[in-house]
């Protein structure tokens, strides 16, 4: 064969290449097999909702806006509740408090640009919380992005490090298949956040959309009609297929495991341990594994608990192997400490608190927070990266029979019941103004409803209400986690109460915490959701302050005012109650009123006028 033959064919083979690849980039290829129907009334957002409710997702959390409207018609029209808020973050928020409670995944819809923006404090504390959330959002139609369209900026490179998960819509048929991926991946592995954008095109019927591509005014000759082609193969690619039958059921959700090898050495570790200590994290609370049996296995165990973030509760109000004091302590004595799903971050002072004696069993689903700062200050005897609270039933199983000595327990539990004494007896102190905020925090903790779901939000009351309010069972605390994100708590309230409508619902406030969420008293009243709300109101960021003021000697940026926070609850349709020095006496009859308030439809705020204790001095702010 002559050279120039086989370049002749080199190159009528690349040019052949390139017209198959502009074909399949242009969706040619598949158009020659899948129709566009354009007749079709049917739109993109029914897709959507399609899928969800397939997942047997009960809510959608939204601040609503034009760009995701038929997601939203959708999803009420299959019977998913729509529940609307008054900012972006709360919907987030509330989606990332029923992902905790329900042990699906959380969905939260906003509008593009400023929609999504608003989002990025409550996506980030999901992921460093681990819920499984799925955060859908409304953009600039496919060919506009990027041309300068109403709230169009780059919201992917915005997601990408927030998220599991990131994708854009690009036609309607990749609707189904790529929410369905998106809400295997959310709970598969370490939970978290997924993000989908849906540009308007893809949601809406093709008869509207079709307008939008009409050229009013082409270019004549033939870059008009190449530019006339374009937008119309463009409009028929779109909705190329859109229609045709879709599996929506849910995919395999692919959760990691400790082998049986590892369980085994671990069984011989603990059986040799007599005075061992289990620090459970909030990851221990995570599907597949009931938190019913995984409370059975810790009692069956007999082994001395501490309890951090969702789960606190795991172990009921007065477990005798609960131990809520003196764990640093503790930790010091013991020969074997089991971090399951806990974190050797700043919580656990890096891993400085472990003793280098104690054999150290890790268990995570993250392998970099399996062993984080262990290459400085710890080292683990066995690293597991696995499921933790399955973990604890097969290590239970393993030891049947066997439990921890009981005075190892029992001598943690009298140091426990001393310091808690210690605490009461503050509690009953007079503070130089106003009331004493541990007393307050004391009759709450009396008073609730066994079944009562705690929402923590804010600063120094909060860390005070951490030692003295006990959650009554499982998946019964809600907090920010890791993050320490102020601002959880109008949407962790209306997501619990949502989830357990039964349930009393009290979120406990900073009077500083309470100024981002305080506005969600009209979601509250509009979606008939009575939480009760107690603010500590010192009229100041204590936190902040009991720092700055010694070390710096200004108080600057950390007052504020003895606002009439319980005028804003009526204002939004809700009961609000101001409590001072003066209604001491009377102060468990406005708590009970409260929950007859709730109790009959109405959300309650008790603004309680609170003076400083020495209680939390020395805790960190930073």
């Amino acid at each position: 064969m002559e050279p120039f033959e086989v370049i002749l064919g080199c190159f009528v083979g690349f040019v052949v290449c390139g017209l198959v690849f502009a074909a399949y980039k242009l969706g040619l290829l598949y158009q020659l097999f899948h129709k566009t129907e354009t007749k079709s009334p049917r739109h993109g957002g029914e897709s959507v909702a399609e899928v969800l409710r397939a997942h047997g997702v009960k809510y959608v959390f939204t601040l609503v806006g034009g760009h995701i409207s038929p997601i939203l018609v959708a999803c009420e029209k299959m019977g998913i509740r729509i529940v609307d808020t008054r900012h972006e973050a709360t919907a987030v928020f509330a989606a990332d408090a029923v992902a905790r409670l329900s042990g699906t995944v959380g969905v939260a819809a906003v509008t593009a640009g400023p929609g999504l923006t608003n989002t990025v404090t409550a996506v980030k504390n999901a992921q460093m919380a681990e819920s499984p959330l799925l955060l859908i959002g409304g953009a600039a139609g496919t060919l506009l992005q990027g041309r300068g369209a109403l709230q169009d900026i780059d919201q992917m490179s915005l997601f990408k490090p927030l998220c599991k998960f990131c994708a854009s819509i690009r036609t309607v048929r990749e609707i189904v298949p790529t929410v369905r991926k998106a809400l295997a991946i959310a709970q598969s592995g370490t939970p978290g956040p997924v993000f989908i954008e849906f540009p308007i095109d893809t949601l809406y019927p093709f008869h509207l959309v079709s307008k939008e591509f009409a050229v009013k005014n082409p270019p004549k000759g033939l870059m008009g009609k190449i530019v006339a082609w374009y937008l119309h193969n463009h409009l028929i690619n779109l909705f190329a297929g859109a229609w045709e039958t879709r599996d929506v059921s849910p995919l395999p959700v692919d959760i990691p495991q400790a082998t049986d090898d590892q369980i085994q050495k671990c069984i011989e570790l603990v059986s040799r341990a007599k005075k061992p200590v289990i620090l459970l994290g909030s990851q221990a609370t995570l599907p597949p594994t009931p938190v019913d049996d995984i409370r059975k296995a810790l009692e069956d165990l007999g082994i001395p608990c501490f309890l951090g973030g969702m789960s606190r509760g795991m172990l009921g109000k007065n477990s005798p192997i609960h131990i809520r004091q003196n764990r640093r302590d503790a930790l010091k004595e013991a020969d074997l400490v089991l971090l399951a799903g806990t974190v050797c971050d700043f919580r656990l002072s890096y891993g400085r608190v472990l003793n280098r004696r104690s054999k150290i069993i890790t268990v995570n689903r993250d392998k970099t927070q399996l062993l984080k700062n262990s290459d400085m200050f710890w080292k683990p005897t066995i690293a597991i990266q696995g499921d933790a609270g399955s973990f604890l039933v097969q290590l239970s199983k393993g030891l049947k029979g066997h439990r921890c000595p009981e005075e190892w327990p029992q001598s943690l539990k009298a140091g426990d019941m001393t310091k808690e004494n210690s605490n009461r007896a503050k509690a009953d102190q007079k503070t130089d103004h106003h009331l004493n905020p541990l007393k307050v925090l004391h009759l709450v903790d009396e008073l609730m409803a066994e079944d009562s779901i705690i929402v923590a939000d804010g600063g120094d009351f909060v860390g005070s209400a951490a030692y003295i309010m006990r959650p009554r069972g499982p998946l019964r605390w809600l907090d920010p986690g890791a993050f320490g994100t102020l601002g959880v708590g109008g949407g962790f309230a209306l997501g619990a109460k949502l989830c357990r409508p039964e349930s009393e619902v009290w979120i406990v406030y900073g009077d500083g915490s309470l100024g981002y969420s305080v506005a969600e008293f009209d979601t509250f009243t509009r979606h008939k959701t009575p939480v009760i709300a107690v603010v500590g109101n010192d009229a100041c960021w204590s936190q902040i302050s009991r720092e700055q003021v010694p070390i710096l000697g200004s108080n600057v940026a950390c007052g504020l005012a003895f606002t009439d926070y319980h005028t804003v609850a009526d204002g939004y349709g809700g009961k609000g109650y101001l409590i001072g020095r003066e209604d001491e006496d009377r102060l468990s009859d406005i708590i009970r009123q409260a929950q007859k308030e709730s109790q009959e439809g109405k959300a309650t705020l008790l603004n309680v006028l609170i003076g400083k204790t020495n209680f939390r001095e020395g805790s960190i702010s930073v």
